[in-house]
């Protein structure tokens, strides 16, 4: 209040000053030009036009105040948070102040009219704001329009989220650091409200936009956290009770401090909580969310934050649980798309051991899946180990033995006497990765898979080849997303064939 009236009566003064000292006063009654004519004010004529200005002034904006105001409800019932950053954009607030100060200049020179004196300059300039502030209503609507829409909503929370954790990263003031970590916090649990409002309409770009902007938000975070001061690890009592946080274990809590870690947690939990509400509603949000967290998982790498692609790999993991406890075969298949993808870039950044690490849980993933008689998925990951032991060789042969020794231990516990199609998909996926290694020059490894498959039924086996001899297409029957079918071998590959069953003793 006291700036808006400050700046005001410094307004009007110097106006009034000017027309005192140069302007002011009676006109020439007969003016050389039309300019002058235009600005020559009578006293007794023009008052009651100025107290016209001022109520003009203030009637648009309450006209702006009603319908920003109304918009504003409008979203807010929808997104939380709205009313807060509209009332901290520097437009908005610049905009309403124009408004407020212009009503409070007219009001003070509706009041400074004597018979001989007119404060030309005053009133002038009184009647170009007025003018202003009508012209500027339309602009003014359209830019609230665009504030309000839900992409560009997301951006601005994504954006200002980023540069405030940037800032308080890196102070050394530890107040102004405990002071900054709820935003981060009310940011992040902001986005999540938004997906799952946007899940519950049905509303797919909305809730893919905000996932995106979790995953953008924690990229950018970590590009900053090399210079955070360490005060900013640890979890301060401003987010200490925060439902993620007060819920833990204590000793799982000081783990996240100790890891420095719990930004990257909070995030991360919040695509655990996206992921379950879109399991059954919009399930392309979570192949969506596993494209995310190995984007997260390779930029933490990039990084060398092994503590941070540890923790990418925990919350796939829980995908995986959480897909094959809903039963849903197609979501599966599409995140064990992204965690190969993971591995993979583990591989190439020689983080080996986190490779493995992968190998393993998805191995398990695989073998819980086929007790749960998802045998596609069993297959899925039958398929994509054998991917990784591929590309594992053509990365360093010590990995690529220590892989293959685990994938031929994926059906060991699953064999029945009875011939099971996803057991059955494994030993396919086994003999194209044979074929692979004896194209390559690794005859060794191949040697190794036939002495797993010696104890195998020979027709079954004869099924198997001709089943994957009469493959002659890479592309699947069905618009997929790996756009690759599981049983193409490459005309260089397959014609390891014979080569390889002629090893089976």
């Amino acid at each position: 209040m006291a700036i808006l009236g400050g700046i005001a009566l410094l307004i009007f003064c110097s106006l009034y000053f000017l027309d005192h000292h140069v302007t002011g006063g009676i006109s020439d009654p007969k003016p050389a030009s039309a300019p002058g004519r235009y600005l020559r004010f009578e006293p007794t004529l023009i008052s009651d036009a100025l107290s016209g200005l001022a109520g003009m002034t203030a009637a648009v904006l309450g006209i702006v105040i009603t319908v920003v105001s109304l918009l504003v409800q409008l979203t807010a019932e929808r997104y939380t948070g709205v009313a807060q950053m509209f009332l901290r954009d520097r437009r908005n607030v610049g905009v309403m102040a124009y408004y407020v100060v212009t009503c409070v200049v007219g009001v003070a020179l509706s009041l400074s009219l004597h018979n001989e004196f007119v404060p030309r300059a005053a009133v002038f300039s009184m009647m170009c704001a007025c003018a202003f502030g009508l012209i500027m209503m339309l602009p003014y609507f359209a830019y609230v329009f665009r504030f309000l829409e839900p992409v560009n909503l997301i951006g601005r929370i994504e954006h200002d989220a980023a540069s405030d954790v940037a800032t308080a990263a890196a102070s050394r003031d530890p107040q102004f650091i405990a002071d900054a970590q709820g935003p981060a916090i009310s940011a992040l649990e902001e986005l999540t409200d938004i997906t799952s409002n946007s899940i519950s309409g049905k509303d797919k770009i909305i809730a893919s936009r905000a996932v995106d902007a979790i995953k953008d938000f924690v990229v950018a975070y970590l590009d900053v956290k090399g210079r955070a001061q360490q005060h900013w690890f640890q979890i301060n009592e401003g987010i200490r009770d925060n439902p993620d946080f007060v819920a833990m274990d204590p000793e799982s809590l000081r783990e996240l401090e100790a890891d420095q870690r719990w930004l990257e947690w909070k995030a991360l939990r919040q695509y655990m909580r996206i992921y379950a509400e879109a399991q059954a509603d919009m399930p392309d949000i979570n192949y969506l969310i596993a494209i995310d967290t190995r984007y997260v998982g390779e930029a933490a790498l990039a990084k060398k934050d092994r503590k941070v692609v540890e923790l990418a790999f925990k919350f796939m993991n829980s995908y995986l649980r959480a897909t094959l406890n809903a039963r849903a075969v197609r979501t599966a298949y599409n995140v064990l798309n992204q965690y190969r993808l993971l591995v993979e870039s583990m591989i190439r950044g020689n983080a080996h051991d986190l490779a493995l690490e992968g190998v393993h849980h998805m191995i398990y993933y695989g073998r819980t899946s086929f007790e749960m008689q998802l045998g596609f998925v069993t297959e899925t990951v039958a398929y994509d180990v054998s991917a990784l032991c591929e590309y594992a060789h053509a990365q360093s042969k010590d990995l690529d033995g220590r892989m293959l020794d685990m994938f031929l231990e994926l059906d060991q516990p699953l064999r029945q006497d009875k011939i099971d199609h996803g057991l059955a998909g494994i030993r396919k996926a086994q003999i194209k990765l044979a074929c692979y290694y004896l194209a390559a020059g690794a005859g060794d490894r191949a040697v190794k898979i036939a002495n797993d498959m010696a104890g195998e039924d020979r027709e079954r086996l004869k099924g198997i080849r001709e089943q994957l001899e009469r493959v002659e297409s890479k592309e699947f029957w069905e618009i997929i997303d790996r756009g690759r079918n599981f049983e193409y071998m490459p005309p260089k590959q397959k014609a390891q064939m014979d080569k390889f069953f002629a090893l089976l003793p």
